[in-house]
């Protein structure tokens, strides 16, 4: 299931900053737990799949703050939000509207319109474009210690792990054992870091790029989102309708080479 989500602000222009993930998170958080507060302690749980992700959060016009922390927003902004679990749906669309008020990093908004979107019936072989970059990370020594590495799409374990996520989620969505066929092809690459926490950063690839394989594999990652960190907004896409990956600010990392960005 997945929805678009529109808000109204109260004054344009309004402020879009670039580590805005953890905002709309905080959001999906109070209104499920205003709604199913036993739902909400259940998703708090660690280490286990979420099954909902969304994306970054845009804006129908948009340009870059003179002080390159953000963006600058006009009309309306929206973001979407997809979930495999109905329950996780019903409980964040009816939070929303029950309170459509909104407040994100200080901006205040009305929630105008949530719509419910179709979904393809086949996805093996179609392109895919990220609404929000996909994270992966894996753990390598660093003088001596087991250190935070995040991976890009020139590595083979990125797509191992992809693969391997995948499967976690279709046993959880399913039940069935996890089928085996999936092949992921970049097309387009285009690294972004964000700083999910006060010091821990994460480098996540916007891509454009083409999946074949099983459909409940595919399907899981659509629903759900591909890659990691899902439920606190990377890996969500949508069918490529040929629009350009890259939203806002140029990348500074020129190609994502250096990757020791977390803390201990």
């Amino acid at each position: 299931m997945r929805f678009v989500i529109r808000l109204r602000p109260e004054s344009e222009p309004f402020k879009i900053p670039f580590n805005h993930q953890h905002s709309l998170q905080g959001l999906f958080y109070r209104r499920v737990q205003r709604v199913n507060p036993d739902l909400s302690l259940k998703l708090h749980s660690p280490k286990v799949p979420k099954l909902f992700t969304f994306s970054l959060f845009m804006a129908e016009r948009r340009n870059l703050a003179e002080d390159r922390s953000g963006l600058i927003g006009h009309r309306r902004g929206f973001f979407y939000f997809s979930t495999a679990v109905p329950e996780i749906a019903e409980a964040f669309i009816t939070g929303l509207l029950q309170n459509p008020e909104v407040e994100l990093w200080g901006e205040k908004f009305t929630v105008e319109e949530v719509k419910a979107l179709a979904e393809p019936q086949k996805l093996s072989g179609k392109r895919f474009v990220t609404l929000s970059p996909i994270a992966v990370t894996t753990k390598r020594a660093q003088f001596g210690k087991p250190r935070s590495y995040d991976l890009g799409p020139t590595e083979p374990e990125f797509y191992e792990l992809i693969k391997e996520n995948l499967r976690e989620k279709h046993l959880q969505i399913f039940g069935l054992n996890p089928p085996e066929e999936f092949e992921m092809k970049v097309l387009k690459a285009k690294p972004k870091r964000f700083q999910v926490k006060p010091g821990i950063y994460q480098i996540a690839w916007h891509l454009v790029f083409r999946a074949m394989g099983d459909e409940g594999l595919l399907r899981a990652g659509y629903l759900a989102g591909f890659g990691e960190k899902n439920s606190i907004g990377f890996g969500m896409v949508k069918l490529d309708g040929g629009k350009r990956i890259s939203r806002g600010r140029k990348s500074s990392e020129g190609g994502g080479r250096d990757r020791k960005r977390k803390e201990a």
